[in-house]
């Protein structure tokens, strides 16, 4: 930890001080996914690394659902947070003055767009959304982008039917979240859900990032159990956002220290980002106006 932080309190140790006139404390909102307990493991180096840079207590909150940290950052008892785009557009839409997107994960090429997985156990014989036809189907979040918000647009263009229960799936359910689903489909609760992943590297490997690598990490399904039964067109990373509000002393400090985590700490990194990736680069607003605008779109 001290190695990551020698380069940047080298500069900054005379500012800590104002840090902690200004803010009091640093609040890290960590979107569902997988288990409590298992987002606060992933997430304590940060947690750590954030309260020695800023000299102030940093605290690390799982809601229950995407929606408690959307409504953490709105009303500002949430100070950052790693969203999907649809969690970032509700935020936007609902008040464009509470965050600003800062930071982008990349993938291992560069690129910072990941896919929505269909998937299914391998010995259940489903092999394609049709053969999911009449049977039950796992979203994560209703906040999700990949786990809700695209495939909700993009397979009824190939089924031709809503998502509504009994019109095309014989019932639709929410699971509570990416890692919930993944349990879910494994166990034959579902017949098949949808996840996230970077679709870079190797099927048997969860690929190289993304849900489906953090529940093969964890132990939770071996990919050999089962199979990808659709694909999304890709997707724009969600952002790391900061609370407007924030002094931008903070927010400066705390952005320098993520871009430096692929030279300091590759291994709190790869806890972060839920697994590898080529680090975190600066993103705008504008890189989420599409997903803003299907967003907006569904909720007219």
């Amino acid at each position: 930890m001290k190695k990551l932080l020698a380069a940047i309190l080298a500069t900054t140790v005379l500012a800590a001080p104002a840090f902690a006139g200004e803010i009091t404390e640093f609040r890290i909102g960590l979107l569902g996914g997988e288990n409590a307990q298992d987002r606060l493991n992933s997430n304590e180096c940060l947690r750590a690394y954030t309260e020695e840079l800023l000299g102030v207590p940093t605290k690390l909150f799982t809601p229950a659902d995407y929606d408690g940290v959307i409504q953490g950052l709105l009303g500002g008892s949430l100070d950052m947070a790693w969203l999907g785009a649809s969690a970032y557009a509700k935020a936007y839409l609902t008040n464009p003055e509470a965050v600003e997107p800062y930071l982008v994960k990349t993938n291992l090429d560069g690129s910072y767009t990941y896919h929505s997985i269909g998937f299914a156990r391998k010995d259940s014989g489903i092999t394609s959304l049709e053969g999911v036809k009449g049977k039950k189907f796992g979203f994560g979040d209703p906040n999700s982008t990949s786990g809700y918000l695209i495939p909700s647009i993009e397979i009824p263009q190939i089924t031709g039917a809503s998502m509504k229960s009994g019109d095309y799936f014989g019932e639709v359910v929410f699971t509570g979240g990416h890692e919930q689903t993944i349990v879910a489909v494994k166990n034959g609760d579902v017949d098949a859900g949808v996840t996230w992943a970077d679709g870079q590297g190797n099927w048997e490997d969860g690929y190289n990032s993304g849900a489906l690598r953090k529940a093969v990490d964890a132990g939770l399904v071996d990919m050999n159990d089962i199979v990808e039964i659709w694909k999304s067109k890709p997707i724009p990373e969600g952002p790391i956002v900061l609370r407007k509000a924030l002094p931008e002393d903070v927010k400066t400090k705390f952005v320098a220290m993520i871009e430096a985590m692929p030279e300091k700490d590759k291994d709190c990194l790869y806890k972060i980002a839920a697994g590898e990736t080529a680090g975190f680069k600066p993103v705008k607003h504008e890189a989420y106006e599409s997903i803003i605008a299907v967003r907006q779109a569904q909720t007219n």
